[in-house]
Order: structure tokens, then C-alpha cells, then sequence
């Protein structure tokens, strides 16, 4: 075969991959589709189509106890998003703004530790620490279950924090110090800005796993603490109505418009 015609291997020529693909999608998404479909129905049943109504979005909306566990997942995961994109921003800067040291990858690891460790794991060992403190102090309130997922979500704000610092010129920062710019004028005038994408991404990809969170929850939560995840297990275990999918479906939908913005500000290059 002449140079000119020779075609690089591409794995969508492979015999059977379209068809593949597709039943990987149906299998994924599938499920996902039959939920919010199911959540729009009229009826009582989660496997009889009885007619279109928004019904059980109004039930869930009318429902105290829905609302009380919306608005503790929305301050456990603003409180918690804010912490880890703090501590995050903190150990981006200490890991890419420093020369070569040794040890710079064991840190790097510690700080993913969470990303390596199974869930379960990190969640029982939270509820060990965290119930120590509860004995020595009497207090068990929500700062435990904030403190438990800033821990969890850390490495989620880190990754996109760090991957933007590593993408952005060390040039004008150069520049502001060869200016007699104080180090901490620099952050805030150079490097702030320059880093403000990736810092709203973490922060936005940090609040969507708080938000999801269920296992590091129901490990650490307190009686009375039920997130809206916890609670739709809960609802799950006793029983299953459309009112648990109309609550999924919002909840995928927050998650998506969070996700999607979160894509949308890791690609920014200015």
C-alpha cells in the first residue's frame, strides 16, 4: 500500500462497534430515560403508565419533609463546596507554584486519597473520628456532616484547580514581581483572575458530589440529618412511589445544569 493511502487505525472501524456503542448507551441511559418518563406519570404505579400529569412533582414539592431535607442538602453542600474549594485553591497553588521538592508526589497522592479509597471506607473512618468527638464534646451537630464531605470533595476541586494553574503562563506573574508587586498583590491582581475558571469549577463539581453524596451521609449523619438522597433511601425501603422518581428527576436535573457548566469552564482557555 503507497504512503500516501495508508489510513491510521481508528477503533469505530472495528467490525460491530456502532451496534456495541449503541447497546452500551441503551444500558447506561436507559434506566435513566424509563425514570423520568415514569416521574410524569398520573397514577400510583411506577410500572403502569396511567397518563401525563405533574402530579408528583407537586406532591413532592407540598411535602414538608422533602423540603426540610432539600434545603439541609443545599447548606451541607454550599457549606461543604465552599471549605474543599478553599483547602483545594490552598494545595493547588502549594503543589504547582514550588519548585521540584521531594515528597511532592506523596502529597499529591494524599490529597486524592479520597478519589483511591473506596467510599466505604473513608466513610467508616470518618464515623469513628467523628464519633469520638461527639462523646468528648455532646455535640452532634451539622458541622460534623459538612466537615465529613469538604473532606470527601477535596480532590474533586483540586483536579480542575490544578490542572488550570498548570495550563496558565507563569509570565505575567514574572512580570507583576519584576514590578515590585507584593506576593500576595500578585495572587490577587495575576493569579486570582487568571485561576477564577477553575476555582468555579471545582467549587461547581464539589457541590454535585456533596449534593449525590449517600454513603460518607448515612455513615456520618446524625438522627434527624437526612439529606435529600438519605431520605429518598429511606422512601425506597419502606415504599416506592413516583413521588421518589419526580424527586430523582429534579435532583438529574440540577446535577446535569451543574455538570454541564462545570464542562464549559474546565475547557476555558481565557
Amino acid at each position: 500500500m503507497a504512503e500516501g493511502t495508508h489510513r491510521r487505525f481508528s477503533v469505530r472501524r472495528m467490525p460491530g462497534f456502532t451496534s456495541i456503542a449503541m447497546l452500551t448507551f441503551a444500558m447506561l441511559y436507559g434506566p435513566i430515560v424509563i425514570l423520568v418518563i415514569y416521574a410524569f406519570n398520573a397514577g400510583e404505579s411506577v410500572a403502569l403508565w396511567e397518563g401525563f400529569s405533574l402530579r408528583w412533582f407537586v406532591t413532592a414539592w407540598d411535602n414538608t419533609q422533602v423540603q426540610e431535607a432539600t434545603f439541609r442538602s443545599l447548606i451541607v453542600a454550599g457549606a461543604a463546596s465552599l471549605t474543599a474549594t478553599v483547602l483545594a485553591t490552598m494545595a493547588a497553588l502549594g503543589t504547582t507554584r514550588t519548585r521540584p521538592y521531594p515528597g511532592s508526589l506523596v502529597i499529591y497522592a494524599l490529597i486524592n486519597q479520597p478519589l483511591m479509597v473506596p467510599e466505604i471506607v473513608t466513610a467508616v473512618a470518618l464515623l469513628i473520628v467523628f464519633a469520638m468527638i461527639k462523646i468528648a464534646t455532646g455535640y452532634s451537630g451539622l458541622i460534623f456532616l459538612i466537615a465529613a464531605h469538604a473532606a470527601f470533595c477535596v480532590p474533586f476541586a483540586y483536579l480542575p484547580i490544578r490542572a488550570r494553574l498548570e495550563g496558565m503562563n507563569l509570565d505575567y506573574e514574572t512580570a507583576a514581581a519584576d514590578l515590585y508587586a507584593p506576593p500576595w498583590q500578585v495572587f490577587r491582581r495575576v493569579t486570582l483572575p487568571l485561576m477564577a475558571p477553575g476555582i468555579v469549577a471545582g467549587a461547581m463539581l464539589a457541590f454535585v458530589i456533596s449534593l449525590d453524596d449517600v454513603v460518607i451521609t448515612e455513615f456520618v449523619k446524625s438522627a434527624g440529618q437526612d439529606t435529600l438522597p438519605t431520605y429518598m433511601l429511606g422512601q425506597l425501603r419502606r415504599m416506592v412511589t413516583p413521588e421518589v422518581n419526580a424527586i430523582s428527576t429534579a435532583l438529574l436535573g440540577v446535577t446535569v445544569v451543574l455538570l454541564t457548566a462545570f464542562f464549559v469552564l474546565n475547557r476555558q482557555r481565557r
